[in-house]
């Protein structure tokens, strides 16, 4: 996550009034799922209708559950507090966010007054350049301590809750006992997931300030050099983004050498593979492989990590098993699997040096250099960061949750596990405050009789929510949009906005525009993929349409011709893995996944960020 636009000024054309919307049938009462803080309250309708409030689609594409709302406060919290206090960002601070009918809002806070923009700038110069000088040493340790945060996650045991304390701990005279343990546990849940956010927020805006800087420094040089332009002299960095992927090449070529191409492209699924497969040496053997890749590249969230139901390759190896079977063949036709890398960087360095050679060797060409130089140290983290804390810290979150939920179900709370994401935290530390005296004192909790019904009304609701379709924006339209971290990561510019107050009055669209987010042009059938779910769905050829995409979605990238997204910027995911992969792709479009249909042939222009609906 990064900074947004600071706090815009009002103009007469405006966004929906958040107080004036209206609740979806059959989601009254969505505001209890939520705490106050989090809600826009009567008792600041003039602060907040104010204001110019972006839908955070990129990271919260769905309505929240209850509980998963913790993702949204730990990520938002990390952005603001590194921002604001950590390293003293002049000009922005954090970021309010809202929930609206279950989706996510925010709205920038910026700094205004010359002199503290001054003093914080002194501050930021100290603070900020000691990272910049230290990037790989500190980057080495930011792993290590992200590593450290996940295996002491993991080692959280909850207690036992049997019918007698353990007779070691009475033994042992440990006086605590395990209805203590209980509550600690939680606790340690909740400041595991708060830390973890603190690491994710660490270095990632200055990665993203690193990049603005060369950014600036080009187009100071050359206002009208696109972005793409721009991104394409950092492409062709190595980053983790693409190991999954890699690992199930690496699977799949496995398969050939070890000769057990048949039992894994005839398997049904991969409970039935592994039962298979245990049966020879070399099944063993592939098997072993794949607990190779596993662990820790499976980690990787079907969507983008914030969501519980977000399950990882690991949870759910459905994907990767249906890639491997993919490549399998791709290779034994002869296909070579590897991405064109040396296309790629003989791109980047012909356009970099085009424009560089333009530059009158002294200071500027230096200063160019400096900065296209930082640019590429700090642009693996930018990526990398995702998996480390999106994908693998997150994945082991959910999991320990489950935990708890298991404990729910024993004692007769709920009928499933996953029902404790449909609680607030607060409400899940009153359940086990309800478990914790029950267990001690012999009887019965109240939970069993008490939340059943509360979470059978609130996935109702959610179910409700999910038909609804959320504006882009609320409030007054915003002034002239001039930083570039909006821009660059979230797509939003003033063209954008005002696509977005067209659209809310056009009809049909054939049309659209957004972000040229990699170069090319391709024609073909367009498929609508709303959730990781659908992604089965998709076969060569075809042209993805989603609202975003994420990182775990790079295998697909195999199939498709070109890639449409509603949100996103130069340097979204879709458009970084599309220009690795040489895909024409048109990131922000704001409403393709609303305007196009699965089937219509569509023309992505990825040169121009146009994309053309050609038929019904």
């Amino acid at each position: 996550m990064t900074t947004l636009e600071p706090e815009p000024v009002a103009r007469e054309v405006r966004f929906p009034d958040p107080y004036e919307i209206e609740t979806p049938a059959g989601a009254e009462g969505w505001e209890e799922m939520y705490p106050y803080y989090l809600r826009f309250l009567p008792q600041r309708r003039e602060a907040d209708g104010g204001r110019t409030w972006f839908r955070d689609g990129m990271h919260f594409p769905e309505p929240m559950p209850p509980f998963d709302i913790v993702s949204a406060e730990q990520a938002f919290m990390s952005t603001g507090v590194m921002n604001t206090r950590v390293f003293a960002l002049p000009p922005a601070l954090g970021l309010d966010f809202r929930v609206l009918n279950g989706y996510m809002y925010m709205s920038a806070l910026g700094v205004e007054d010359p002199a503290e923009i001054g003093r914080r700038a002194e501050e930021f110069a100290v603070r900020v350049g000691h990272y910049y000088k230290n990037w790989p040493s500190l980057y080495a340790a930011w792993e290590d301590k992200v590593k450290e945060q996940i295996a002491a996650l993991k080692a959280i045991t909850l207690p036992a809750l049997g019918d007698f304390e353990p007779v070691e701990n009475v033994l042992a005279g440990r006086g605590i006992t395990e209805a203590n343990d209980l509550l600690v546990a939680y606790q340690r849940v909740l400041a595991s997931i708060d830390a973890v956010w603190n690491l994710h927020s660490e270095m990632l805006n200055m990665g993203y300030a690193a990049y603005l800087n060369f950014l600036m420094t080009v187009k100071g040089h050359f206002p009208e050099i696109t972005d793409q332009a721009v991104a394409q002299m950092v492409s062709g960095v190595n980053v983790l983004l693409f190991r999954p992927d890699d690992e199930l090449k690496r699977l799949a070529h496995k398969a050939i050498e070890l000769g057990v191409t048949q039992q894994v492209t005839s398997a049904a699924d991969f409970a039935s593979l592994r039962a298979d497969l245990g049966g020879s040496e070399a099944g063993i053997a592939w098997l072993k492989e794949w607990e190779t890749s596993a662990d820790p590249w499976f980690n990787f969230s079907y969507g983008n990590g914030f969501y519980h139901h977000h399950r990882s390759w690991s949870d759910d190896p459905t994907f990767p098993l249906a890639m491997v079977k993919e490549y399998i063949g791709r290779i034994v036709a002869g296909e070579n699997l590897d991405r064109p890398l040396a296309e790629v960087e003989a791109q980047r360095d012909a356009v970099t040096a085009q424009y560089r050679d333009l530059i009158p060797a002294g200071p500027d060409r230096d200063a160019f250099d400096e900065a296209l130089g930082l640019s590429k140290v700090v642009f693996p983290y930018v990526e990398n960061h995702n998996f480390y804390i999106e994908h693998w810290y997150m994945t082991e979150f959910w999991r320990k949750m489950r935990e708890f939920g298991d404990l729910f179900v024993r004692f007769g709370f709920f009928d499933r596990a996953e029902d404790v994401f449909f609680l607030r935290r607060t409400e899940v530390h009153d359940a086990l405050v309800d478990l914790q005296i029950a267990w001690s004192a012999g009887g019965p909790p109240i939970g069993p009789v008490h939340w059943p019904p509360i979470v059978a009304e609130r996935r109702r609701v959610i179910d409700a929510l999910k038909h609804w379709t959320a504006p882009p924006a609320l409030g007054p339209a915003p002034g002239e949009i001039v930083e570039p971290m909006t821009i660059m990561l979230w797509g939003i510019t003033n063209d954008q906005v005002e696509r977005w107050l067209a659209a809310a009055a056009a009809g049909d669209q054939t049309v659209l525009e957004g972000f040229a987010g990699a170069p090319g042009i391709a024609e073909g059938p367009a498929r609508v993929v709303l959730s990781p779910d659908q992604l089965d769905e998709l076969v060569e050829g075809e042209i993805l349409v989603a609202p975003i995409t994420s990182p775990s979605w790079t295998p697909v990238f195999a199939r498709i011709k070109g890639a449409v997204s509603d949100i996103g910027g130069i340097m979204c995911h879709a458009a970084i893995v599309s220009r690795e992969y040489g895909l024409p792709a048109v990131v922000g479009t704001g409403n393709a996944t609303a305007t196009i249909r699965t089937g219509q042939r569509i023309r992505v222009d990825g040169n121009v960020g146009v994309v053309t609906v050609l038929d019904d």
